[in-house]
């Protein structure tokens, strides 16, 4: 062969290299229809409703007086943190691990038995409702005493294609299902970003599925985009991934092919 058929060669391995390694971009990209560039368009707002208290939740209960020895056994918790690991009260937190703290348990007619204070029913309530239901209960016993009510289990599970996968607890109760893949480490390449699947636990004990996808803006205004406690979200590999190995291998061998093709037509070359 001749020079001439040699720089014929060159621009076809370059336009395959070009093409295996960019063809999958549109697949990993999110939000595929909001513009690069122009003028954009605003974006619903997505509705957010307060979490409830379910049973076998743990709540942080912090009850503060003028007196804070007299507040001290009140504040504790009916939990310690090994009964909390016990529970899956918590497991990781962004990226560090984190121990599990003490609480108080919601039993199974959806109450916290608060030391000197008694039973108090939580379930169905809101954090917020439930300061103030422990509010009127301990203002029986406290002046001028301050409550506040937070989730110690608000816990999301993620696992699949993510580069983390595992047990989250949030720092707070307004958590979006961005927040929850950006602590997993975000979705691998082969996680398919328009077929996420989440599983919300209903009080009935029934379980909803959602199907999302990830390259529609759309989902930040859908109302399952706001995460609720022990909400499990699974990321589906796409097929590529079953042929992952095969498929490199057969770009190895396609490469190698090329260069061995080049490498002939220079040893042929006259």
């Amino acid at each position: 062969m001749n020079r001439k058929t040699l720089l014929i060669y060159f621009p076809l391995f370059f336009l395959f290299l070009l093409t295996t390694s960019c063809s999958s971009t549109k697949k990993i990209k999110y939000f595929q229809d909001i513009p690069d560039s122009g003028e954009l368009k605003t974006i619903a707002k997505g509705e957010y409703a307060e979490p409830k208290i379910l049973v076998d939740d743990i709540l942080t209960i912090n009850i503060q007086t003028i007196d804070p020895q007299s507040s001290g056994p009140v504040s504790t918790g009916n939990i310690t943190s090994s009964n909390a690991t016990a529970l899956g009260a918590a497991a990781l937190f962004s990226n560090v691990g984190a121990s599990p703290s003490s609480g108080y348990l919601v039993d199974k007619e959806g109450t916290v038995n608060i030391s000197i204070i008694g039973k108090v029913k939580l379930a169905g309530l809101t954090t917020f409702e439930a300061t103030q239901a422990i509010q009127t209960a301990v203002n029986k016993y406290y002046k001028d005493a301050t409550v506040n009510v937070r989730f110690a289990n608000f816990k999301i599970n993620v696992t699949g294609e993510v580069l983390r996968p595992g047990t989250y607890t949030m720092p707070n109760e307004k958590v979006t299902i961005l927040d929850a893949l950006a602590l997993a480490g975000d979705l691998t390449i082969f996680g398919k970003r328009e077929n996420v699947l989440l599983i919300r636990d209903n009080p009935d004990g029934t379980r909803t599925p959602y199907r999302i996808n990830l390259k529609n803006s759309d989902i930040m205004s859908a109302p399952y985009f706001y995460l609720r406690q022990n909400d499990f979200i699974y990321v589906e590999a796409r097929k590529a991934k079953s042929d992952a190995t095969d498929a490199a291998q057969t770009k190895y061998i396609s490469i190698a092919g090329t260069i061995l093709s080049l490498i002939i037509v220079f040893a042929t070359r006259r």
